[in-house]
């Protein structure tokens, strides 16, 4: 296995394309994460903390649905989400290049 940090941190920061593509923030590191587990180090540990954040992330956003009827708490939600999607992939990006883990916070370990 060889290491290549460059790898890792555009595995993190290509979550940003959900705001351009709308969906290839999740696509393209499940892609990433697919063909390159076996052959960068780290990258299946990190792209383990990529998908379990898009899910959990996702999940969250249908909790947030039916809560738009209740007082608009749904919005607020949508709006910490949206913070939430912007905001970690960028720390953790700037933690593989420091040689640190990845830790998204609100993540639910879907993926072991």
């Amino acid at each position: 296995m060889k290491e290549d940090k460059q790898l890792l941190v555009l595995t993190h920061l290509s979550q940003l394309l959900d705001f351009v593509t709308g969906i290839g923030g999740f696509i393209v590191p499940l892609i990433l994460w697919i063909t390159k587990k076996d052959e960068i180090f780290g990258m299946d540990a990190h792209g383990k903390a990529i998908l379990n954040f898009r899910i959990s992330m996702f999940i969250y956003i249908l909790i947030c649905i039916p809560l738009i009827f209740l007082f608009g708490l749904g919005i607020l939600g949508f709006i910490v989400i949206g913070i939430f999607y912007l905001i970690f992939p960028i720390i953790n990006a700037i933690k593989v290049s420091n040689n640190e883990a990845p830790n998204y916070p609100f993540s639910i370990a879907f993926i072991k």
